[in-house]
């Protein structure tokens, strides 16, 4: 179960991710949090827009090596959208960031992507326990699944109208 506060940063990343999915990425968004719960760096999908490896939580990594004390990070979380991929997962350890929370898990992404019939993943799908196994992780949750899984079926082209979050309009 998730604080408020939690909840709150959760939804900036789902912001995040729709702001992604409107300049044409795949729809993930993180933000950073220090110890205090004072978001620090928040960043959105640039995979498209960008090149291949810019991912928020590679992006979040970077930041906070080159920007916090290593005790710093140690007591930071990540929160994201998505559960990291191998490559964010090893960034995350190896910049020695604590916690993170994601809402929708890679095995969930890998199920709506299959059933959407969505390119697959040049990468494995595994979990951060999987990669990074001492790294403190908190997800999926519930409570937003729905709203993430939304923004890929409507960047995969689900077939059906979806309510897309925040706004709560009407996409095909």
């Amino acid at each position: 179960m998730i604080n408020e506060q939690a909840r709150v940063h959760l939804e900036r990343c789902i912001a995040l991710a729709r702001e992604a999915l409107e300049a044409g990425d795949d729809p993930f968004g993180s933000v950073l949090v220090d110890g205090n719960g004072e978001m620090l760096c928040e960043a959105r999908n640039r995979v498209v827009t960008g090149e291949a490896t810019e991912h928020p939580e590679l992006t979040l990594a970077r930041w906070a090596a080159a920007n916090m004390a290593p005790e710093a990070r140690t007591q930071a979380t990540v929160y994201t959208s998505g559960e990291h991929c191998p490559m964010c997962a090893a960034a995350h350890a190896w910049a020695g960031l604590g916690r993170i929370v994601f809402i929708s898990s890679s095995e969930q992404l890998g199920e709506w992507l299959a059933r959407l019939g969505a390119p697959a993943s040049p990468v494995r799908m595994l979990s951060i326990r999987e990669v990074a196994p001492d790294v403190a992780v908190e997800g999926p949750v519930p409570a937003l699944v729905d709203e993430v899984r939304a923004l890929h079926e409507h960047r995969h082209g689900g077939g059906h109208r979806t309510v897309l979050p925040i706004t709560g309009s009407f996409e095909r």
